[in-house]
């Protein structure tokens, strides 16, 4: 599976932006393509800026309150790689990119990151009344050869809708 998907970052997406940009570039002209590429580059730096600002601020005012800020690093994490997206020249990079640096989106995508790892993470974990759950590893019940590190522990369910 990574083998993959790092053929498909690599070989596939720039293939993909050769063809938009071209396409574009035929349709209102080469200058124009290369001005508005240039315009997408600036204005995401702009909203790359502003938005990691913001970011930053909600990161220091949940550490003032004492609170743990999950979201807001998940948020600088989005915003940094939007801004990267933005940068690099394309137009399918610069949509992704706008997704991830726009509020709403961003937020939309924050849930659906915060859902798929925490259904991940919480797969691995035993979990009593949840048959087959956390049977990742080695022999039945999960745990793992003579020999594997294997802790013995308790789980609580958590509902992945509730969270962040």
């Amino acid at each position: 599976m990574p083998f993959l998907l790092l053929l498909f970052l690599f070989v596939a997406v720039p293939i993909l932006e050769i063809y938009v940009i071209i396409q574009v570039g035929q349709a209102i002209g080469a200058l124009w393509t290369i001005a508005l590429l240039i315009a997408d580059s600036i204005a995401g730096g702009v909203l790359m800026r502003s938005q990691g600002r913001a970011a930053w601020r909600r990161f220091q005012q949940a550490l003032a309150e004492g609170r743990m800020p999950a979201r807001e690093v998940l948020d600088g994490v989005l915003v940094i790689f939007g801004g990267a997206f933005l940068l690099t020249p394309g137009f399918c990079s610069d949509i992704v990119g706008a997704l991830l640096l726009l509020p709403p989106t961003r937020a939309v995508i924050r849930r659906m990151l915060v859902r798929r790892f925490s259904m991940r993470m919480l797969g691995d974990l035993p979990s009593p009344g949840i048959p087959g759950a956390g049977r990742r590893r080695g022999g039945p019940g999960g745990r793992g050869a003579p020999g594997d590190d294997f802790v013995e522990g308790s789980a609580t369910e958590i509902d992945p809708r509730r969270l962040p």
